[in-house]
């Protein structure tokens, strides 16, 4: 078989090219571990995973039996619910099992865990070998890490072709809720579709823990030093937000408890570094 030749000239250019080619491929994005989704880097933001959706209460379960773990709410023996009849009140024996108390029903495995503290989900984050999210990182990831300037994910309309698109208060809070949606209280993680990134609940449903103190205002963050009175922020909003009493559904929501509180709108969801 005759033998091709090349010229110096023609390996040059061949070498040329296979450098240019390799030099202009970018680096493929990890894979996620498992029910976790790649949250692009932002500007001053480093990529990460993110859980796609809230934690569950299944797998809240998992780490109680793992870890025989009990939370701040068991401790105390009540915790925060709210009716129509009676507003917010400490319920005996409302706990992550039984939001509403435990003469009501018991939550749902694919519901998010609520009734935690947020010492309870840093707790679950750390056995999970995760963290809680910042609020930056929170608001990034609901972004699609572009940026967006809609008032929700996917828009400025909480209804689109007739379609609730996240799970909140219809009606007259707190007098009166119509139920438009389907839901009364939390709904299952992903009821209402996902965002670009793949992410779940992003709006609505339960509020979610971070990580980050809320500062007074007029005190510089090198200077704050939280109390028993601080609070950590919480994004997302939750299944009792109407937007004449609480907006916080929308990307820019937020709202403050102290470390120690759970209640019966509240949740988590953790990220990884990469």
């Amino acid at each position: 078989m005759k033998k091709i030749k090349y010229s110096n000239f023609g390996v040059f250019t061949m070498l040329l090219i296979i450098a240019f080619s390799s030099g202009c491929q970018t680096d493929p994005k990890p894979t996620p571990p498992e029910g976790m989704q790649y949250i692009p880097k932002g500007k001053s933001i480093p990529a990460f995973f993110m859980d796609t959706s809230p934690v569950t209460v299944a797998q809240f379960r998992a780490f109680v039996e793992a870890t025989e773990y009990i939370t701040e709410a068991e401790k105390f023996g009540n915790s925060g619910v709210f009716t129509i009849e009676q507003n917010w009140f400490l319920e005996d024996g409302a706990d992550w099992q039984y939001p509403q108390g435990s003469n009501a029903e018991k939550a749902n495995d694919d519901h998010p865990v609520t009734q935690v503290s947020y010492n309870d989900a840093l707790a679950y984050a750390n056995w999970a070998g995760k963290r809680l999210p910042s609020q930056a990182e929170w608001e990034h990831a609901a972004k699609d890490a572009d940026d967006i300037n809609t008032i929700y994910n996917w828009g400025d309309q909480l209804i689109v072709e007739g379609k609730y698109m996240a799970n909140t208060w219809q009606g007259s809070f707190p007098f009166v809720n119509l139920n438009e949606d389907g839901f009364m209280l939390t709904s299952p993680v992903g009821a209402f579709g996902k965002t670009k990134l793949g992410l779940t609940d992003m709006a609505g449903n339960v509020w979610e823990w971070t990580s980050d103190w809320s500062i007074p205002h007029g005190v510089k963050p090198e200077n704050f030093v939280p109390n028993q009175t601080s609070q950590k922020i919480l994004r997302g909003g939750s299944f009792l937000c109407e937007p004449s009493f609480c907006h916080g559904y929308q990307i820019t929501g937020t709202s403050e408890s102290t470390p120690e509180t759970s209640l019966m709108h509240t949740g988590f969801r953790c990220v990884k570094d990469i």
